[in-house]
């Protein structure tokens, strides 16, 4: 890998990884800032302020920046997430200057105009609106606000309409002036590029981020319980849920190759038994997400009312039985799956540099590509099932949203895997 790593006298850390063929580049800025990071009178205004940084600033409009942007060819694109903010753009290797200016102009020189505020709040709403109408996301949601009660890592990120509509141009500016420091941040860059070239752009653009870095971030307290919405669909949508671990634990590995094993794909236990072998839902996985300092680990499912009945046992005992009998050949195909997944990211500028970036927030560093690699391969069957075993230990938490009735409760899960 040619990854190079400057850190400026801020705080401001610069990563970049040149690709050799390639004619473009991506690179963008992450801030270690989510909805976890967020008061209760704040709830949402991570998301709003990644919809309003491309409303205007002191040097150009809204159309602007997008003029700006698109007549050289390149996008510019956000997104919010539990402990992450990322702006970012893909352009010609000619145009890197551009890109680096367009985003600390966005990030530093915003205005937040008035109107555009209202505008945006509407625009927001609308989103709001859409996840609620969309069960298969809505149902997220309401997993974690039941696995993390009263915590802002269990709030939506989009927030509440309520708070949406609360916020001001001066409650916005705060937020950023709190949060947005040089020592939250990295910028990360991939593809056609000269390394001292975006580093210096960088400093240039940069200058004025304030110095310091935020705060300590309130520890996360997995709790478990359940969320239930009952509405009239076609179909149940469930999460059934445990606490997973953090992405800098021991455990982290084997828990992923687990869930990968358990519900990943096609080939997966979860697939075959219950929509292959007695089509008893549409759709089925597993996941685990790691946080800093927690995780969530849980199957997912789409089913008709008259199969949940029968859905929930086969499910569980599907897990379950894994943590006794999972095969070295299951847990083969699960490590290959997931090394093409890393590896993936070594292949796309995008994906490229939000890797790079993401590491470097997480970890402080970049991890190689034969570290990546053998963080699987040197997993045992053994550690991969007492990592599943261990996570269905915890307090279950059950979400579901449709025609919900037969849903097991959190007792009736603990009941079903034997740990009640």
């Amino acid at each position: 890998m040619s990854v190079e790593v400057t850190t400026l006298p801020s705080g401001l850390r610069i990563v970049t990884d040149r690709m050799a063929h390639l004619e473009t580049l991506s690179l963008g800025v992450w801030v270690a800032a989510g909805s976890r990071h967020e008061c209760s009178d704040e709830h949402g205004l991570s998301h709003l302020l990644e919809h309003m940084a491309f409303k205007g600033t002191r040097r150009r409009s809204a159309r602007e920046i997008a003029e700006e942007i698109e007549t050289a060819g390149g996008d510019l694109n956000a997104a919010t997430s539990v402990e992450q903010t990322a702006y970012y753009a893909h352009v010609l290797a000619a145009d890197a200057p551009l890109a680096i200016d367009i985003l600390a102009d966005i990030l530093t020189e915003s205005i937040f105009d008035a109107e555009e505020l209202e505008r945006e709040k509407d625009v927001i709403l609308q989103e709001l609106g859409s996840v609620a109408d969309t069960p298969d996301d809505f149902v997220f949601d309401l997993f974690n606000a039941a696995a993390f009660p009263d915590q802002a890592i269990g709030w939506p990120i989009l927030g509440t309409p309520e708070k949406v509509r609360s916020f001001d141009r001066k409650r916005i500016a705060s937020y950023l002036a709190n949060h947005y420091r040089a020592g939250a941040m990295v910028v990360g860059a991939a593809g056609a590029l000269e390394h001292k070239q975006i580093a210096e752009a960088v400093e240039k653009s940069f200058g004025s981020v304030p110095v310091d870095s935020i705060g300590q971030t309130v520890p996360a307290r997995y709790v478990g319980g359940e969320s239930r919405v009952k509405r009239r669909l076609e179909q149940a949508h469930i999460v059934i849920g445990f606490e997973g671990v953090a992405y800098g634990d021991p455990e982290h590995y084997p828990l992923h190759v687990f869930a990968n094993a358990v519900g990943g794909g096609m080939s997966s236990r979860l697939f075959q038994e219950v929509r292959e072998q007695r089509g008893l839902a549409y759709s089925i996985n597993a996941f685990h997400w790691g946080y800093s300092d927690s995780g969530l680990f849980g199957i997912y499912a789409a089913t008709g009312q008259s199969q949940i009945a029968e859905l929930m046992p086969v499910a569980l005992d599907c897990i379950a039985a894994a943590t006794a009998d999972l095969t070295e050949a299951e847990v083969q195909r699960s490590k290959a799956q997931l090394k093409v997944g890393l590896l993936a990211g070594l292949e796309s500028p995008s994906a490229r540099s939000e890797q790079i970036a993401r590491q470097t927030l997480a970890f402080g560093r970049i991890l190689t590509r034969a570290e990546m690699i053998e963080k699987i391969d040197r997993l045992s069957l053994d550690e991969i099932r007492r990592a599943g075993a261990k996570a269905l230990r915890s307090a279950p938490t059950v979400a579901a949203i449709g025609p919900i009735g037969k849903v097991y409760s959190p007792d009736r899960v603990m009941e079903r895997l034997g740990t009640g």
